[in-house]
């Protein structure tokens, strides 16, 4: 049995997840199938959030938007009058529920984490619903089964929850596993589980890669595979490189590093459940299923140069706080670090000589985290800067450390290319490198890169 994760890049309308389901009717019979909601549906569900707050008048076109979209692909998917109608029955009452939660927010004029998590799965919960429908009307046995009804529970974290695998283990193996039969094809709603209290708590945003690991582990199954609409893990994004290559085999910490850089193929916490099973993740194209895609597994062979490939992300800003004797200053960093996390801001990495605490943060974060830096009292810092226009450039490969001349040959060649480092951090990753450069020389660094270790 394996788990197939689908992602709302292959739902983005009624003609696209009509080819998924063609793919899923006939490779999936006997699998489970995790899913996302439908293309931007869960930007239009926190956005009415935000609607709600600033005026009564948005709730109900909001609504009638979410209901105009998903009854568009109900028509395209659906092909029976009555499990067309059955579908739309459900969908109303899904929407009904919906309007309330929006009138409730506007009533109060509070948006609580639990709320907004209580909205933000509508859209898996709905793409479930529609695809099981689907299925049902081409004749094929399929079911739904939400996540609090199989039992994957959580640490209560509203909207960056994470799964409490013994019990969800437990849970699984008993509600899931066993109705899971040759010919059926279940659909679990990606993206969130229910805390121990029964709250419903995310896994933030692109979480359903983790829900589908979580659902993999728990029921033990023989392979996570992630259906994409990309040939896999490429040796370069292909918008900076359009001759770079796939990258057929990867290790659990290569892939969790190039998720962190913006590889956008994983949810960067997907490895952690299977990693823990000792399970692989496929990953595959779903416009040519047969193609090799990339393998995810513990043992996977090395590349020629060790280098499997360099990966980047723009969105990343550093904030520098200047002090003297940092490393010598008891607490410093734990106050700064707090005073940021405090504002529920997350710190991607930290980096601190004798003179400078560095953090890099996401650029929507950064001016804010700032600022709470600066309201510190007493200062315990001479002063501070925050720079936005930077991107965080890694190279990837498993034993890069163990291997003579990979920076010598990384930094020459930016260097070459007449391109400024400016922070490196090497040695906290035993398959990654990373260092900052500025934003407009980041093309300029990725070809010179890709040119160095894979030409």
């Amino acid at each position: 049995m394996k788990v197939i994760k689908i992602g709302g890049g292959c739902l983005k309308d009624g003609p696209t997840a009509k080819i998924i389901l063609e793919l899923a009717a006939a490779r999936g019979k006997g699998n489970i199938f995790v899913v996302s909601a439908f293309y931007g549906i869960t930007n239009l569900l926190i956005s009415g959030i935000e609607g709600a707050l600033a005026s009564e008048e948005t709730i109900k076109k909001n609504i009638q938007d979410l209901k105009t979209r998903h009854q568009t692909i109900v028509d395209c998917l659906v092909e029976t009058p009555e499990e067309k109608n059955r579908t739309f029955h459900k969908l109303e009452k899904l929407l009904g529920k919906l309007e309330k939660y929006y009138f409730g927010i506007r009533f109060t004029r509070e948006a609580t984490p639990r709320m907004r998590d209580m909205i933000a799965v509508s859209g898996e919960r709905i793409s479930a619903m529609i695809l099981a429908a689907a299925m049902t009307s081409r004749g094929i046995d399929s079911g739904v089964v939400l996540p609090e009804e199989a039992g994957i529970i959580t640490d209560g974290k509203f909207m960056d929850a994470t799964a409490l695998m013994a019990p969800t283990r437990e849970n699984l193996s008993l509600r899931l596993g066993r109705q899971v039969t040759e010919n059926k094809i279940l659909f679990v709603p990606g993206f969130y589980g229910i805390s121990e209290s029964g709250e419903i708590t995310t896994f933030g945003r692109g979480g359903s890669d983790y829900s589908a690991a979580v659902v993999t582990a728990g029921v033990s199954a023989d392979l996570l595979e992630i259906w994409k609409d990309t040939p896999g893990f490429m040796t370069a994004d292909p918008d900076n490189i359009p001759r770079c290559r796939l990258i057929p085999e990867l290790t659990y910490e290569e892939a969790a590093e190039l998720a962190y850089t913006g590889a956008g193929i994983l949810h960067p916490r997907t490895v952690e459940p299977v990693r823990q099973a000792d399970i692989d993740i496929a990953v595959k194209n779903t416009y040519d299923p047969d193609a090799r895609g990339s393998r995810i597994t513990r043992q996977a062979m090395e590349a020629d140069t060790v280098i499997k490939s360099v990966s980047y992300t723009r969105d990343v800003a550093i904030l520098k706080i200047h002090a003297s004797g940092v490393g010598a200053r008891q607490g410093i960093l734990s106050l700064i670090t707090e005073a940021v996390s405090s504002s529920g801001i997350n710190i991607k990495s930290v980096v601190t000589s004798q003179t400078c605490i560095s953090l890099l943060v996401s650029k929507k974060d950064a001016q804010t985290a700032h600022a709470c830096i600066r309201e510190i009292y007493p200062r315990p810092f001479r002063e501070s800067g925050c720079r936005t226009r930077v991107a965080l450039v890694s190279i990837v490969g498993e034993g890069l450390h163990q291997s003579r001349g990979i920076a010598a040959r990384c930094f020459t060649a930016v260097s070459n290319a007449d391109v400024n480092i400016e922070m490196i951090s090497f040695g906290a990753s035993d398959a990654a490198m990373y260092f900052l450069v500025d934003e407009d020389s980041l093309d300029t660094t990725i070809q010179a890169l890709h040119e160095t270790f894979f030409n």
